[in-house]
C-alpha cells in the first residue's frame, strides 16, 4: 500500500501537471485565434488603396539634359 505523503504528493504532480496543460493549451487557442485575426486583416481587401487618391499627385521637376553652366 502507498503512503498517505506519497499519495498526496503524486496527487499534487498530476494536478500540477494538468494546470500546466490547461494553460499552455488555453495560450495556444488565444494565440491562434490573434494570429487569425492579423492575418485576416492583413489579407482583407478593406483597406487597399483606400488612403491613397486617384489622381496623380506627383510633382516632377524639369531637370536639364545638360550641366548649368558655371557664371563668373
Amino acid at each position: 500500500m502507498m503512503k498517505k505523503t506519497t499519495f498526496g504528493a503524486v496527487l499534487a504532480f498530476l494536478f500540477a501537471a494538468a494546470g500546466a496543460l490547461t494553460a499552455a493549451a488555453l495560450y495556444l487557442y488565444h494565440r491562434e485565434k490573434e494570429l487569425d485575426e492579423y492575418e485576416r486583416l492583413l489579407f482583407s481587401d478593406d483597406y487597399e488603396d483606400d488612403d491613397y487618391d486617384d489622381e496623380d499627385s506627383t510633382t516632377y521637376e524639369n531637370i536639364p539634359s545638360s550641366p548649368a553652366e558655371e557664371k563668373e
